[in-house]
């Protein structure tokens, strides 16, 4: 059993993945019938989704599913294992691109599903970092993008940095787009109406009058009418500019001089010449 001082001890090796268990101990018979660790999942996700991260706790998942809060933990060791779990079953919503697709439009699928999860599940955000996410789900995520960022036809030493570039920007995006929409949803308001009040309320201090004028300006040439359609633009051409710069990439270090770079680089490093 991973006790929480067991984990603030060694965080690097504490996961639900790899306590090698099984997912549920033998069930006693006051233990309720029909209860298991996908269930318990499941409620997790739900709870999370309706009242967020801060609010989540054993006791409430317990009283959710009707059972009492140590009937959970003949499953899981602590919280920290159902958030685990939780997360990784969300990323079973994210589905492989086809493989006979050109990589863009892969690379495309991939960043929008993932931008979509990060929205519809404002709680994966703070989460991602926590773990070592290393699940059956998504751990094919992972093959997924890395078998794309393979298919850019980048060096291997450069395919990390686009592999960052993408979906590091795709995890920003999200996340702001998710918060917005849950902060617009908690005041009871539409996204653009929370919008229209927030650009009221900058508009209405004098001191902020030329930042306000350019971001207006930036506004109006984008040409969208709501936030959902700013959202959409401006993701959009934030991809096709990363997609663009992928290929400048590939092109640039396949040009004779990088070439050369890249073999005097290794000569001075004491490596074999390049034959």
């Amino acid at each position: 059993m991973v006790s929480a001082a067991d984990r603030a001890k060694d965080p690097a090796r504490t996961s639900v993945w790899l306590n090698h268990r099984p997912p549920s101990r033998a069930r006693k018979s006051d233990q309720p019938a029909g209860l298991d660790r996908d269930r318990i999942t499941a409620a997790t996700v739900r709870l999370l989704d309706a009242e967020g991260l801060a609010k989540f706790s054993m006791r409430r998942l317990a009283a959710e599913l009707n059972v009492t809060a140590m009937s959970l933990y003949w499953y899981v060791d602590t919280k920290d294992d159902l958030l685990e779990l939780a997360l990784d079953s969300v990323y079973s919503e994210i589905d492989p691109p086809q493989e006979d697709a050109p990589w863009e439009t892969r690379l495309r699928a991939l960043a929008t599903s993932y931008r979509a999860l990060l929205v519809r599940h404002v709680w994966v955000s703070p989460l991602v970092g926590k773990f070592l996410n290393m699940g059956p789900h998504a751990m094919l995520m992972s093959y997924a993008i890395q078998d794309v960022i393979r298919a850019t036809g980048l060096p291997m030493g450069r395919q990390t940095g686009a592999l960052s570039a993408v979906f590091q920007f795709v995890y920003g995006f999200g996340t702001v787009e998710g918060q917005f929409a849950q902060r617009s949803a908690e005041a009871g308001l539409t996204q653009d109406e929370y919008f229209q009040q927030a650009m009221a309320a900058i508009q209405g201090q004098p001191h902020l009058g030329p930042i306000v004028e350019d971001s207006q300006d930036l506004i109006a040439a984008r040409g969208a009418d709501t936030v959902h359609e700013m959202h959409e633009r401006d993701f959009a051409f934030a991809l096709d500019l990363l997609i663009a710069g992928i290929v400048a990439m590939r092109e640039r270090e396949r040009s004779p001089d990088a070439e050369a770079g890249a073999e005097a680089e290794e000569v001075a490093r004491g490596a074999r010449p390049r034959q």
